[in-house]
């Protein structure tokens, strides 16, 4: 078992389609690198723009992804298009049962 994140990314102005295509391929990558475990991930879109995601990371993943250079470079693309948020800063997040729009993984 690994450990289960909530994560929300604000788009920049004018980067919410290349955020979305980030996050598309966020999981499948991370999957990939083995740093991500099968288990389905989450995305979903706030009211205000923001994309959130709940994904699992393999037992220890997240030290290692810190020195993964392919790590690294993506998380360097997410700072070019993005501002990380933290999940109370959703007026979602108020609501006894926050709602979120589906993302299509497509």
């Amino acid at each position: 078992m690994g450990d289960i994140v909530i994560a929300a990314y604000r788009p920049k102005p004018g980067c919410a389609e290349v955020l979305l295509d980030l996050v598309r391929d966020h999981v499948p990558d991370l999957r990939r690198w083995g740093l991500a475990t099968a288990r389905p991930a989450l995305m979903m879109r706030a009211a205000d723009g923001t994309i959130v995601e709940v994904f699992e990371w393999c037992d220890g993943a997240i030290a290692r992804a810190h020195q993964h250079p392919d790590v690294l470079a993506m998380w360097a693309r997410y700072a070019e298009v993005c501002d990380y948020v933290p999940l109370r800063d959703l007026a979602e997040a108020a609501q006894m049962f926050a709602q979120f729009v589906p993302i299509d993984p497509g």
